[in-house]
């Protein structure tokens, strides 16, 4: 049997191939991709749902002169193998190693970094215009899933893209998941379309019979609207919305059937306009386990492929939200949760299922869930809006405009806050204390552990007013120091006194800061150890007492160094006259790539033992 993954270096070597040979490829791949995930971890599912659909478009593309632009890009790996990068993926979502998503920095192959979703449309078609611009001769190709889709952003895409008329492909990658179960009305409704397959199909079949004519061809080219006059007669019109937006339809086609996928492709590249190919796939197609659960096989670390993954015995963070949530929900019927898109990652899963008329899974739709939280409120309910911080920032204006202006009950559960790890730049949670601390009405807090989260949980559901709490990923923790009674809001509490400096942390920064006192004690350095764990508003009674005492002061915070946390207590030294010397800790004003947080907190400056030796250094400058 020939192993023809180890003859496929670059796209040119896919062309050479027959579909025999591809399909043979095709299993070549999917084996490499368990073998190689299960050692590293990654996106698995998603990528063994699109082998075929990524050797198909390369076989026709010419990339990089063709643009293929993938939404999020967690289903990138297949396309960077065929592009040369196979023999890096031991280094996957590793630090300085491949990237778990197209980088272009990567690869030329790799036309736009990606992350987030809902982008490939509008990114596609940006490239087309100025393709057009220039008066140059490529094809764009945008793929998205059918959860990206649902996305406001898309649908704008899409609305701007059939009123500019422009030749564009989008490939609608259809597995009817995108990490939970879709929901909405716009899966109803491409749900509706695979049900009515067949009588799609009649449409290719009425152009076929038009195309075999001389009058039949004519009417084909040019006569749009009489042709889709008769073809509507004769087809569902579950097809009609992408084409009422002007952009022609294609499906569903079978994303597992590679001649089939050659041959609309080509088909697509030869039309003028813009062509939308509906493609079903299988997320998770090769491997048992993830064909079964491709929600748990998303987004992966390492397992055994015989065994497949292990459930965890540890709790964690975002799993703790949502059973706290649950047991507050029991107590107060005015409590909602809310997700967009992510009740497992967030731990809402729970809530789901305990009270499924107070949960609201309102897709990838950020801006949505924020205003749709702030009208539920507006009637006296307490929703509780769970989202990844890096994804919150897609809501920010609303977060300004419809929940903090007018002081609504909101309280958004900011999941992921800090450094993230593997999933890198696009997905680190390092920018909320900056975005959330110029906002006016808004109380922004963060719990030094579980114990100090649960308290701050129970604070908001009785504080009047938008509320923030944001916590990191990772596993359940408690670091047992100070009081675990009811918090006050804006309150800070002090953990170790000391004499020699004094050091202001928040979060899960707090234990940071403990864990380099215990270095410090070492060399007689007795540092004040502070859990400040309100941003907004700030101890101030506290801060007076401490600042009177300590000449110098540390800021520890996982966030970056401008805007937040330390800035905040800069400017209260300043706007009360201390004479004290203040260092800022935190992400310094850059990008962090991917790896494991142990390893980015070492390449920021943050280890325990370096910010042990920052102490050591600021009083070592008098």
């Amino acid at each position: 049997m020939c192993n023809y993954l180890n003859e496929v270096n670059s796209p040119e070597d896919i062309k050479k191939l027959n579909i025999d040979e591809m399909e043979e490829l095709a299993e070549e791949i999917r084996q490499f991709l368990i073998n190689s995930i299960s050692k590293t971890g990654g996106h698995l599912a998603s990528n063994l749902g699109v082998v075929e659909l990524t050797l198909a478009l390369h076989k026709v593309f010419d990339s990089p002169k063709d643009k293929l632009i993938w939404d999020v890009g967690h289903q990138s790996y297949v396309h960077k193998i065929v592009t040369g990068r196979k023999d890096e993926f031991a280094t996957l979502r590793q630090l300085n190693g491949l990237s778990g998503f197209p980088k272009e920095n990567e690869s030329d192959h790799d036309i736009f970094d990606t992350g987030h979703s809902s982008t490939s449309i509008s990114v596609g078609l940006g490239i087309a215009c100025a393709r057009d611009i220039k008066r140059e001769d490529f094809n764009v190709v945008s793929v998205i899933g059918d959860g990206s889709i649902t996305g406001g952003m898309a649908l704008e895409a899409i609305n701007h893209l059939g009123y500019l008329n422009k030749k564009m492909i989008i490939i609608l990658n259809d597995n009817e998941m995108s990490i939970d179960k879709n929901v909405g009305g716009m899966s109803r409704y491409l749900s509706s379309i695979i049900r009515n397959a067949k009588a799609n199909q009649v449409k290719d079949q009425i152009e076929k019979i038009l195309s075999m004519t001389k009058t039949g061809n004519f009417i084909y080219k040019t006569a749009d609207k009489f042709k889709d006059g008769i073809i509507s007669k004769f087809t569902p019109q579950d097809c009609d919305l992408f084409e009422s937006f002007g952009i022609k339809y294609y499906g569903p086609i079978d994303g597992h059937n590679i001649k089939e996928l050659i041959d609309i492709l080509n088909k697509a590249k030869n039309k003028k306009g813009p062509v939308l190919l509906h493609v079903i796939t299988e997320k998770g197609k090769g491997y048992e386990f993830a064909e079964h659960a491709p929600d748990k096989y998303h987004g992966v670390s390492k397992f055994n492929i015989e065994q497949g993954l292990k459930a965890s015995t540890k709790e964690s963070i975002s799993s703790h939200v949502g059973k706290k949530l649950v047991s507050m929900a029991d107590e107060d019927d005015k409590i909602v949760a809310i997700t967009a898109a992510m009740p497992s990652g967030t731990g809402l899963n729970t809530f789901a299922i305990s009270y499924p008329y107070r949960y609201y899974d309102v897709g990838i739709a950020e801006q949505h869930a924020t205003t749709f939280a702030a009208g539920l409120a507006k009637e006296g309910m307490k929703p509780y809006f769970a989202v990844y911080s890096s994804f919150l920032q897609r809501g920010y204006d609303q977060v300004i405009h419809d929940v903090s202006i007018t002081k609504k009950n909101v309280t958004f559960l900011i999941d992921r806050a800090g450094l993230v790890g593997n999933d890198g730049e696009t997905h680190h949670g390092v920018f909320d204390l900056s975005y959330l601390n110029i906002v006016p009405n808004l109380i922004v807090m963060a719990p030094k552990d579980i114990k100090e989260l649960d308290l701050m949980m129970e604070l908001s559901a009785e504080t009047d007013g938008p509320v923030a709490i944001r916590y990191p990923r990772g596993n359940s923790y408690y670091i047992d120091k100070g009081s675990y009674e009811n918090i006050k809001v804006g309150t800070y509490e002090v953990l170790e006194e000391g004499n020699d400096v004094l050091v202001l942390a928040i979060g899960n920064m707090v234990e940071k800061a403990l864990n380099s006192r215990e270095i410090l004690l070492k060399d007689n350095i007795n540092p004040t150890i502070v859990n400040a764990r309100f941003l907004k508003p700030m101890d101030e009674d506290l801060l007076h007492e401490l600042l009177k005492k300590h000449s110098k002061v540390i800021t520890i915070e996982d966030n970056v160094i401008s805007g937040g946390f330390g800035s905040r207590i800069n400017k209260f030294v300043v706007d009360n006259n201390y004479n004290v010397k203040v260092e800022n800790i935190g992400i310094p004003d850059k990008y962090v790539e991917h790896g494991n947080v142990d390893q980015l907190f070492e390449t920021v400056g943050m280890s325990d033992e370096q910010i042990a030796n920052r102490i050591k250094n600021l009083l070592l400058e008098g």
